[in-house]
């Protein structure tokens, strides 16, 4: 796919693009999800050129659960980096992924387990919030998680949790810092690419939440 995309002009790659998707979307309904076959490969393959060519790198489903991700501008995308795919594969070697909820963990989570949580981000502000989900139910979310986290901490597991840090536009929220105050809160300077606004892209204060030293 890689060899064929890069050899066409953009509007024929945009074509091309959203053939792609298209074909990804129709696949999900009939898709054998618990046994391998060589769909899995060609499925995979499909993600995988979506996320190189799409719009910065987003991953984002409809309400039917159909990726929707616009095409993405790109002169020289790699798509097939097979060295970094190999890497991956090697370091997921002898690895157990799961798709569930997060209390589903609990059963694995002990004395000296490392945990990292990577919630979606409570939104800064209105304009980037979830469609599926409004300002109370995705706080009342936070909360379960961080209750979540106070109980994994009784078990002395070590614990990391990264989010958003609403002080970036509203200095008195303290949603957090009330949320996690036993616990140590660092703030940090991450890089952020995907914004419409190109002025609002570079460095943002994010949160680290760690349960030890």
């Amino acid at each position: 796919m890689e060899e064929k995309y890069i050899k066409l002009s953009e509007e024929q790659r945009k074509d091309f693009y959203y053939n792609i998707r298209d074909e990804y979307n129709r696949q999900k309904d009939n898709f054998d999800y618990v046994n391998y076959n060589l769909d899995w490969v060609k499925r995979a393959a499909y993600l995988i050129f979506l996320n190189k060519t799409c719009f910065n790198g987003l991953y984002r489903l409809n309400k039917k659960g159909e990726f929707n991700v616009p095409f993405g501008k790109y002169k020289n995308p790699t798509i097939c980096d097979a060295d970094n795919l190999i890497e991956v594969s090697k370091a997921l070697e002898n690895t157990k992924v799961m798709c569930a909820d997060f209390e589903e963990s609990k059963k694995y989570i002990h004395k000296n387990t490392l945990v990292y949580l990577d919630p979606p981000y409570r939104p800064l502000n209105n304009t980037s919030n979830f469609t599926s989900y409004n300002e109370d139910r995705f706080d009342d979310d936070q909360r379960q998680l961080a209750q979540f986290f106070k109980e994994m901490d009784k078990r002395d597991a070590y614990l990391i949790l990264s989010n958003s840090d609403p002080k970036n536009e509203d200095a008195d929220d303290d949603f957090f810092d009330e949320l996690y105050a036993e616990f140590i809160i660092e703030r940090v300077k991450a890089k952020r690419y995907i914004n419409s606004n190109g002025d609002k892209r570079g460095d943002i204060s994010e949160l680290i939440i760690r349960n030890y030293e």
